[in-house]
């Protein structure tokens, strides 16, 4: 699914499965593009169904990039997008670390799953990334604690690129129906809050993903 920012709606990714479930996913695009916060749609390995127009608002300044747009696989935007901290506020520790333990727990699931083995081999041709997944997520979860890395109710922050939102918080909502759920699918809704933060010096400075500042805390 090629990223857009605002504009016509995106035709849903084809999923396995009936045409009554390419059908549903069709109605739910209509029902998602009414949603006033950025929202999609993922299956178990993040690859994304589904985004509305708030959605592609958020990330309309994200640069191009082979593997790691926000439209394309959420996961792999979070960790490998150079641009991902631009737009994701307190990148390592509030986005980063908990997709990688929720990646974790998918690859107990789904081990033999070609997207997420792929994840794996370049999460492990990054030598931070590689010592972060190994060894600063353990020493992450263990001083935080399990839920810290729930998606579900998380008050994460955001740099928005509309000024009227800018630096501030979402709180995220993850739900699924029926139907979603027996493709595999959840929908992730970026709740975002009226609080506003000060904006950090260097807000909008690129930083590679992989630059996981955690893993030095670990002897």
């Amino acid at each position: 699914m090629a990223f857009q920012a605002g504009g016509q709606r995106p035709a849903p990714r084809p999923v396995p499965g009936t045409p009554e479930a390419q059908a549903y996913l069709q109605d739910y695009a209509a029902l998602l593009e009414a949603a006033p916060f950025p929202s999609l749609v993922v299956d178990h390995r993040w690859d994304v169904l589904l985004t509305n127009s708030a959605f592609r608002t958020l990330f309309q300044d994200v640069e191009p990039h082979p593997t790691a747009l926000p439209g394309d696989n959420f996961l792999r935007f979070v960790l490998f997008h150079p641009d991902a901290a631009t737009v994701l506020g307190d990148h390592e520790s509030s986005w980063c670390l908990p997709m990688l333990a929720h990646f974790a727990k998918a690859v107990e699931r789904h081990g033999h799953d070609h997207g997420l083995q792929a994840i794996r081999r370049d999460i492990a041709q990054d030598p931070i990334m590689e010592a972060a997944y190994r060894h600063g997520l353990p020493h992450w979860l263990r001083a935080v604690g399990e839920r810290a890395a729930e998606h579900d109710g998380a008050v994460r922050p955001l740099l928005h690129p509309d000024p009227r939102w800018g630096v501030t918080d979402c709180r995220i909502v993850v739900e699924t129906t029926g139907t979603l759920q027996e493709m595999g699918c959840v929908r992730l809704t970026l709740v975002l809050r009226e609080t506003r933060r000060a904006a950090a010096p260097g807000r909008r400075t690129r930083r590679a993903a992989s630059h996981l500042r955690v893993v030095s805390a670990v002897d």
